[in-house]
């Protein structure tokens, strides 16, 4: 079993449209759980080093997609597909969350 150096949780939760809360659901976070999916396909090193992972509601609808990666519990929100490719580099390779997408009021 690998050592997972990192443990990415995408939400993928929806509710009804027009739902007062919202949703990542309504969001892309679709695009995005399959942005990151194939990202790590492709990165052989990440292959073996980050677990990805769908979830239910993880609680900051309105600011979704949400992600969170443990086990420094680093918060992301308002990602598109597009957003990937840097958290994959800046974070995951180079150890450095993206501030400019970081959901800092946890």
């Amino acid at each position: 079993m690998p050592a997972w150096k990192h443990h990415v949780f995408v939400c993928t939760n929806t509710r009804p449209p027009g739902h007062p809360k919202g949703s990542c659901g309504e969001r892309g976070c679709a695009q995005v759980a399959a942005a990151f999916s194939a990202a790590l396909d492709v990165d052989d090193e990440l292959m073996e080093t980050v677990k990805l992972q769908t979830s239910n509601c993880l609680g900051p609808c309105r600011a979704g997609p949400t992600v969170v990666v443990y086990p420094e519990g680093v918060w992301y929100r308002g990602l598109t597909a597009a957003d990937v490719p840097e958290i994959i580099r800046e974070h995951f390779h180079n150890g450095r969350p993206v501030k400019r997408l970081l959901l800092e009021d946890v």
